[in-house]
């Protein structure tokens, strides 16, 4: 066997691993009370530092964004062509078919009729024939004063109801600000926001659109939208996990 083969291997079974040791029923119940959950020390300081040392080579990226430029916020972000670096790509792999079982309960909650295959190769074939073929995992940087506007990352017809990211920067000692936030807009009220107590190394899974809640009349849905908050000082390197595919 060769050396790649062998430590291709030992990586994808370590981030399996390390994705059965998650507490799944604690992660369904936090995300049907709040629409996200953290899954901490997911990544070790090491494998932050590779990922986030990947930004500046161009070969990995199929196109970069300037926030600015949109009106998107400050920072830019860049998203990975096929193939994806192995740790993306088995995180991606490995999270999805623990999630899909989330997904297609909160699609029957919410009356949507569609539901999610248990592969995630089978989730990109149906994306990919409807024309969506672009991948969307995507690395972002953010320096002094960056920050990233409330969004939603859609991309297309076939949307996945869940979508992670990765905190590659240490807090405090790295940069300073920059918190992950999600706010819930709920219908005839106010809108409600969260801010998810990243470290490095941890990642938030969280709702791309919508999620179901149980009122007094039955269950609606509520509209989730996330962004960052402005850095105060230093660098902040985030890897963002989209399970579907762009137009």
């Amino acid at each position: 066997m060769s050396t790649t083969v062998a430590t291709r291997r030992s990586l994808n079974a370590s981030i399996h691993a390390r994705v059965e040791r998650i507490d799944w029923t604690s992660v369904s119940t936090h995300l049907d009370g709040y629409g996200w959950a953290m899954l901490q020390k997911m990544l070790t300081a090491d494998e932050c530092r590779d990922i986030a040392g990947l930004y500046d080579d161009e070969s990995r990226f199929r196109s970069q964004v300037v926030m600015a430029r949109h009106g998107f916020g400050r920072g830019e972000y860049k998203y990975f062509r096929y193939p994806l670096p192995d740790i993306v790509a088995d995180l991606r792999t490995s999270l999805y078919p623990r999630l899909a079982p989330f997904a297609n309960r909160w699609n029957e909650a919410m009356g949507i009729e569609v539901r999610y295959p248990e592969a995630h190769a089978d989730f990109i074939a149906r994306c990919h024939k409807a024309g969506q073929t672009r991948p969307t995992p995507l690395l972002l940087r953010y320096g002094a004063d960056d920050y990233n506007c409330l969004h939603q990352d859609l991309y297309g017809e076939h949307v996945f109801p869940f979508q992670a990211a990765f905190l590659l920067s240490e807090p405090e000692q790295e940069f300073t600000g920059g918190e992950f936030i999600l706010t819930e807009q709920r219908p005839r009220m106010q809108s409600r926001a969260e801010v998810v107590p990243l470290r490095r190394g941890d990642g938030v899974i969280f709702a791309v659109h919508n999620r179901p809640v149980q009122g007094t009349r039955g269950t609606y849905r509520v509209n989730l939208r996330h962004g960052v908050s402005r850095l105060r000082s230093g660098r902040r390197h985030t890897v963002g996990v989209i399970f579907h595919d762009a137009k």
